[in-house]
């Protein structure tokens, strides 16, 4: 993922030298998966790039990963700092995509809007590895939700392991005991089927999730989706929580100063423990570029934006983003709590005047 903007860069000049549309020329740049036909197209953020792929799959077309990101309802706002007594640590999570506490929420949304018929499926370990063999063996992808730590080769640190993770899509069998993943690699992954199958059961409250695409070669009415899309990222970052909302970049501001409050930084990390750990995670939930989520995934919501109809608006969110990336960077407490606040004035009047376009 580090050569995205190279890539970025020779598909755009095959787009101007054949005239081919983006997801066309990305696929003939990037080339073709080893099996099954599958075309692996490399992507940004993992939900959108994953279902846009199992949709091209399907014979459905006329979707980017930034278009079905907007349809999901985009972008997002989100801060927790979470203390561990068990190893003395601090872990910071942020959201930047919509409903991000809510596994699976997004892909719901997604084909509920275009009304694309799908199967999903939640069971026991036992069942649940018998559903995938069965639906690999028929040729279909699927798309699952691994615990990144035991997937393997993110190669975490123990302390992550049961964290969670992000989806990818499971597209063939790979001989008797592996599979290729689709994780928005570009080159051939394959994983032992053991390993995925213990790091899809690893979260026990997800219940072995899985998705299948069961429509194929359909119309869509894509505009409609899109509208739903914005009212939807607007509605959302317009709320009042300050956890899941805009409100809580609001909130990391203020806790970066504080002195009082719990949760505020300077309390918190009085002692230095975890202070690296969490100044790193905040550097890769920001910054798409050594991250493993899209980073703050600001530039992929200016690119639906620009697909959308509203190109107007999307400039902004590009600076925004780079707004997030300087606070990345930062050290000091007082120098991030002053970013933040800016960050909080320029989403929220950004925020506003997407409200003005759409109504």
């Amino acid at each position: 993922m580090t050569s995205r903007k190279q890539l970025k860069a020779k598909v755009r000049a095959r787009m101007a030298k054949t005239g081919e549309r983006y997801t066309t020329a990305l696929a003939h740049v990037a080339g073709a998966a080893p099996v099954g036909g599958w075309t692996l197209r490399g992507g940004t953020d993992p939900d959108a790039a994953g279902l846009t792929a199992m949709l091209a799959a399907r014979g459905i077309s006329g979707l980017t990963e930034a278009l079905v990101f907007g349809i999901g309802g985009g972008i997002g706002a989100g801060y927790i700092l979470w203390e561990f007594k068990h190893d003395n640590s601090r872990h910071v999570t942020l959201g930047f995509d919509n409903s991000w506490q809510y596994i699976g929420r997004r892909t719901e949304k997604v084909l509920t809007r275009l009304g694309i018929a799908a199967e999903w499926h939640r069971s026991a370990p036992t069942a649940a590895k018998a559903w995938l063999t069965g639906k690999l063996a028929e040729g279909n992808a699927v798309m699952v939700w691994p615990d990144r730590y035991q997937i393997g080769y993110w190669d975490l640190p123990p302390a992550l392991d049961g964290h969670g993770g992000h989806p990818v899509v499971v597209y063939a069998l790979a001989g008797d005991d592996r599979v290729y993943l689709d994780d928005r690699n570009l080159a051939a992954l394959t994983v032992a089927r053991a390993d995925l199958d213990r790091a899809v059961a690893r979260v026990g409250s997800w219940k072995n999730q899985a998705l299948v695409i069961t429509d194929q070669d359909r119309e869509l009415d894509v505009d409609a989706a899109v509208r739903e899309g914005l009212r939807d990222v607007v509605a959302h970052l317009s709320s009042k929580s300050d956890s899941f909302s805009l409100p809580a970049w609001r909130k990391w501001s203020r806790m970066m100063t504080d002195t009082k409050a719990a949760k505020a930084w300077p309390r918190v990390f009085a002692d230095g423990q975890g202070l690296g750990l969490a100044l790193q995670g905040v550097q890769e939930g920001v910054d798409g570029r050594i991250g493993v989520t899209g980073g703050n995934l600001r530039p992929l919501f200016a690119d639906f934006l620009d697909q959308a109809g509203h190109s107007g608006l999307a400039p902004r969110w590009r600076e925004i983003a780079e707004m997030w990336h300087a606070l990345g960077a930062m050290t000091e407490f007082a120098n991030m709590g002053a970013q933040l606040g800016a960050l909080y004035e320029a989403e929220t009047d950004a925020i506003a005047r997407l409200r003005a376009a759409v109504d």
